[in-house]
């Protein structure tokens, strides 16, 4: 199982996968908004999501988690 985390504190202005969808290395899985730049946050590795743990417009914290893969 793989966690992606947040690398800083943000908000997340697009979620693009849902429980359930399969993601390669290096895809993009939540697009965070920062002092108005888009950062996308890119998945380390292949796999299925199995949970989505943020949703848009939620305000997260560096190292916060937002998608799992299984």
């Amino acid at each position: 199982m793989a966690e992606i985390e947040s690398d800083t504190s943000a908000v997340v202005w697009k979620v693009l996968v849902r429980a359930g969808d399969v993601v390669e290395e290096g895809d993009a899985v939540v697009i965070l908004e920062s002092m108005k730049m888009e950062i996308p946050v890119e998945s380390e590795e292949s796999g299925t999501v199995t949970a989505v743990h943020v949703g848009e417009g939620d305000a997260v914290e560096e190292g916060a988690l937002l998608v799992t893969l299984g």
